[in-house]
C-alpha cells in the first residue's frame, strides 16, 4: 500500500465527485519508481469504479496518462505525483471525468480558441510549492484544448534528462522542446506568455476608481476587501495575485492557525476578495504614478488606469547579492527557494549566503539533501535565532564562515564555485561547488516609483499612521513601507489602515 489510511480517506471522499469513466494508460518498467506507480494506479482503481486501467508504452516510462474513454487528453505523469502533487493527481481524475474547472469563463474562452499544436513539459520536484500551480494550469489547457497536450516530470525520477537539459530550477517548463519558461506561473500568466494577455485599451477605458490597489499581496488584498466593504468602487491591479508569500513555505506565527502554507494563504486571499465587487486586473505591472486632477498610474503595456485615492501595496522581492556572476547563473545553480529547488542539488555540494533566520533555515533545509553546505555570513556572528544556531551546530555536513563578503559567483555553462574575502584577513578564498542559495533578505519594489513620493534610503515608502504618503490621496501599506516588521499578519493590519485611511480621505475631499 502506498497511500497511507488518513491519504486514503480523504481520497475516496474526493473520487465520489468524479462524473464518468476515465482510463489510465500505465507505462511501466521493472525499476523502484515504476513499482511504486503501479501500487498507486492499483489502488486508485479499487477505489472507483469510474477509473479503468491499460498497459501500454507511453514515451517515457515510467509514466501514465489520465485520458477520457476512446479520447487522449493530454495529460501525463512521468513519475509519482505524491507531495505536493498529490493535489495534482486528484484535480486531474475529476476534471478528465467531466468535473469543470475552477477558473473563469473568460480564461477557459481564451483556452478554447487557441490554434496549433502545442506540448508542454514541466520539470518539478515533489517538495516544490510553486510547481503544482503550474502543473494544475497546463493540464486544465490540455483537458479544454485538444491541441495542447503537458507531461509533467518528476526531476528525481529522470536525473538524467534534467541534467541534460541543465535543469537546475524548478518549475521549469519546456514548450515544443524549446525553455518557455521557470518559476511559478498561474494559467493566466502562461496565456499571456502564449500572446493571449489583456489588451491595453480594455484597461484605460475603465471608470475611474474611487480605491485602486497596487499589489496584490497580504496587504493589498486586506485594502481591496476594507474598501470594497465601504460601498465604494474598488480595483485591484497587480503583478501578480499573493505577491511575496506565494514564496513562503511554512507558516506558523498566523495568529488563529498554528501552521500552514503561503500558496495556500494567497489562495484564500483571491477567493476572499472575488468575493467582492472588486475589479482584479491581474499580470499588470505598474510603470510610472503621477498625480494630476485624479491619481494616475501607468501600466507596463500602455494603459492608463486612473483613480481618487491609490493605496500602494507592491510589497518587496529577494535581495541579490550584486556580484559578478550572480545573474548570468540564476537558474543554472543561483537559487533563491531551498524548499522548491533543493532536491535538484541531492548530493552536491552547496552554499547558502546569509546567517538570519531564513539562511539558516535553509542550510538546515539543505543539509538532509546535498552532499555538503556552506554557510557564508558577511557580519561577524550569525543572525538567526538561538534554536536554529544550535540546530545548524548538530549538522555533520554544514561550514559555517563568517565576515566573509562575496566577491563573485563561478562557472562555465552552470555554477561551479564561488569566491569570497575574508574580512579578518584580507585573503580570498575560493570553494568549488555546485550550487548557491541566496537568503539575505528583501529589497521594496518601489523603484518604478521615481521620486515624486518620499522614500528612506532603503527604498521604502514613508507613511503616516492613516497610510498617507507625502502625496495627498496617495496611501501605502505592507512591506513596500517603513513599517518597523515585515511580517504577512502586519501586512494585513496596515493594509485594513490603508483603506480607512484613504475612505476617510475621499468623505473629507
Amino acid at each position: 500500500m502506498l497511500l497511507d489510511a488518513d491519504i486514503k480517506a480523504q481520497l475516496s471522499q474526493y473520487l465520489q465527485l468524479m462524473e464518468g469513466d476515465i482510463l489510465l494508460k500505465v507505462s511501466a518498467g521493472t525499476d523502484d519508481v515504476s513499482r511504486d506507480m503501479l501500487l498507486l494506479i492499483d489502488e486508485l482503481a479499487t477505489m472507483s469504479s469510474h477509473i479503468k486501467v491499460e498497459r501500454t508504452e507511453l514515451e517515457r516510462t515510467p509514466s501514465f496518462s489520465v485520458n477520457r474513454i476512446g479520447e487522449d487528453t493530454g495529460v501525463t505523469f512521468a513519475g509519482i505525483p505524491l507531495g505536493h502533487e498529490f493535489t495534482s493527481l486528484v484535480l486531474a481524475l475529476l476534471q478528465v471525468s467531466g468535473r469543470a474547472p475552477k477558473v473563469d469563463q473568460k480564461v477557459i474562452d481564451q483556452i478554447k480558441a487557441i490554434k496549433g499544436e502545442y506540448r508542454f513539459e514541466s520539470y518539478i520536484s515533489l517538495t516544490c510549492h510553486n510547481c503544482p500551480d503550474v502543473v494544475q494550469a497546463l493540464n486544465i489547457m490540455s483537458i479544454l484544448n485538444p491541441g495542447i497536450s503537458h507531461t509533467m516530470i518528476d526531476g528525481a525520477a529522470y536525473k538524467a534528462e534534467v541534467e541534460s537539459k541543465n535543469i537546475m530550477a524548478v518549475p521549469t517548463v519546456f514548450l515544443n522542446g524549446e525553455n518557455f519558461g521557470g518559476g511559478r506561473m498561474s494559467i493566466e500568466e502562461i496565456l499571456a506568455k502564449m500572446g493571449s494577455g489583456t489588451d491595453a485599451s480594455e484597461l484605460s477605458d475603465k471608470e475611474p476608481f474611487d480605491v485602486l490597489v497596487v499589489g496584490g499581496g497580504p496587504a493589498g488584498a486586506s485594502a481591496a476587501i476594507y474598501a470594497a466593504r465601504k460601498g465604494i468602487r474598488t480595483g485591484i491591479v497587480a503583478e501578480r495575485f499573493g505577491g511575496q508569500v506565494m514564496d513562503t513555505m511554512g507558516i506558523e506565527n498566523f495568529i488563529g492557525t498554528k501552521y500552514t502554507e503561503g500558496p495556500k494563504v494567497a489562495a484564500s486571499l483571491e477567493e476572499h476578495v472575488k468575493e467582492y465587487d472588486i475589479d482584479v486586473m491581474n499580470l499588470q505591472r505598474a510603470k510610472s504614478l503621477e498625480k494630476n486632477e485624479f491619481v494616475e498610474i501607468e501600466l507596463e503595456n500602455g494603459a492608463v488606469l486612473k483613480s481618487k485615492t491609490v493605496i500602494l501595496s507592491t510589497g518587496a522581492r529577494w535581495r541579490n547579492v550584486g556580484v559578478p556572476g550572480e545573474a548570468e547563473f540564476k537558474n543554472k545553480g543561483v537559487a533563491y527557494c531551498p524548499h522548491c529547488d533543493g532536491p535538484l542539488f541531492a548530493g552536491k555540494r552547496v552554499a547558502v549566503i546569509g546567517g538570519g533566520n531564513s539562511g539558516i533555515e535553509a542550510a538546515i533545509d539543505l543539509a538532509g539533501i546535498v552532499k555538503h553546505v556552506t554557510v557564508l555570513e558577511f557580519a561577524a556572528e550569525l543572525k538567526a535565532d538561538a534554536v536554529l544556531q544550535e540546530r545548524l551546530n548538530s549538522l555533520p555536513n554544514v561550514t559555517v564562515i563568517k565576515n566573509a563578503q562575496t566577491k563573485e559567483i563561478m562557472g562555465t555553462d552552470k555554477v561551479n564555485g564561488i569566491t569570497y574575502l575574508d574580512r579578518e584577513t584580507e585573503e580570498v578564498k575560493h570553494i568549488e561547488l555546485e550550487g548557491i542559495f541566496v537568503q539575505i533578505g528583501l529589497v521594496p519594489n518601489t523603484d518604478w516609483l521615481g521620486e515624486g513620493i518620499e522614500r528612506t534610503r532603503m527604498g521604502e515608502i514613508v507613511v503616516d499612521k492613516h497610510g498617507a504618503t507625502s502625496i495627498p490621496g496617495v496611501f501605502a501599506a505592507g512591506d513596500c513601507t517603513d513599517s518597523a516588521y515585515k511580517q504577512i499578519i502586519i501586512s494585513m493590519g496596515s493594509g485594513a489602515t490603508a483603506a480607512l485611511g484613504a475612505f476617510d480621505y475621499l468623505i473629507r475631499n
